[in-house]
């Protein structure tokens, strides 16, 4: 019997659904300098009426269901990397350069050490993104977590001028798709994750042969930082569009940024699969549709270019130390077609 994300407890549709009721609420707080609909991975508030102003980006996440391993393996030095990831890379994709970043950890009982070793990580992917880690907040909660059980949040605020945000309204039929490679499963579908590898131990360090090596060493593996990379690429060349890939796969985040009445081809061909989806999808017993409506596949963060520069801008992003592959083109089809 195949394990999809909805039998593994997560309904998408329910999200989709509590978003569409609560936008009344949340445009009453609106004011005039919340610039409404410009971008997908940020929220923006401009600094002034200017043309040429600048705009703040913010953006918020957690690490979701990953912390499970993390309280397994009793690791937590990496956890805070991943916290950080899932916000500066989702505001870079509107161009701007993350400024600032807040933490937010809850635990049952405050041990110190443990909670300066998550915040050491937090630390390091403030370094990898080039943002200050300026406060937090660390609240203890007796009673409300279990035993040795945390959660972790994170806020970033970053800058772009208006002129220079990136939102795909450029983008035409015909235009490239670069896929940066990812580190692994990043912070995204480990609820199903968990459910085909299982949350014991003395499993999790046991040798996988499809793997090529136990689980233990992939599933606590730091989300890719692509922040300076992609601030770098976009002082050299126009790129028209950027997605980050995070829940919801490709199906879900390349159409984002996808001006109405197109859509997207992916050639899965064109970059090699990482072994651990090829895992994952073994045990998984799902076809490659729901795999990359779940998982990044090994792909996170896809770039929107003029086909005339793709292979230049390619080339100077393996360059930069990124593994960068030509995966696709946009359609005058709508939708994600594999």
């Amino acid at each position: 019997m195949a394990i999809d994300y909805k039998s593994a407890g997560v309904d998408v549709e329910a999200g989709y659904e509590a978003v569409k009721l609560m936008k009344q609420y949340v445009k009453k707080t609106y004011d005039g300098n919340v610039l409404g609909d410009l971008g997908s991975f940020g929220g923006f508030y401009a600094l002034d009426d200017r043309e040429d102003g600048d705009c703040l980006v913010a953006g918020t996440d957690g690490v979701g269901t990953k912390l499970k391993y993390a309280f397994v393996l009793d690791k937590h030095d990496t956890i805070g990397i991943d916290a950080v990831a899932m916000c500066v890379n989702d505001i870079v994709c509107q161009g701007a350069k993350p400024l600032l970043f807040l933490d937010y950890i809850a635990l049952s009982k405050l041990e110190p050490n443990k909670v300066a070793t998550i915040v050491k990580g937090v630390a390091e992917g403030c370094c990898q993104s080039g943002c200050a880690l300026i406060g937090g907040e660390t609240a203890e909660m007796p009673g409300f977590y279990a035993k040795d059980e945390y959660d972790i949040a994170g806020f970033a605020v970053g800058i772009v001028n208006k002129k220079k945000i990136i939102n795909g309204k450029n983008i035409k039929v015909g235009d490239k798709l670069i896929g940066l490679a990812s580190s692994g499963i990043h912070s995204n579908g480990y609820s199903l994750v968990r459910k085909l590898f299982g949350e014991d131990k003395k499993s999790l360090n046991k040798y996988n042969e499809t793997l090529g090596c136990t689980p233990a060493e992939v599933v606590l593996t730091p989300t890719r930082i692509y922040v300076k990379t992609v601030l770098s690429i976009i002082e050299k060349f126009e790129i028209k569009g950027i997605a980050h890939i995070t829940g919801g796969g490709f199906i879900e985040n390349v159409p984002r940024i996808i001006p109405k009445g197109m859509g997207v081809h992916i050639d899965r061909s064109s970059y090699p699969l990482p072994k651990l989806f090829k895992a994952l999808q073994e045990i998984a017993g799902i076809d490659d549709t729901k795999m990359c409506n779940t998982f990044n596949m090994g792909i996170g963060m896809v770039l929107a270019v003029d086909p005339q520069i793709a292979t230049a801008v390619t080339d100077e992003l393996n360059a930069m130390g990124e593994k960068a592959y030509i995966i696709g083109e946009v359609t005058d089809k709508e939708g994600v077609e594999l």
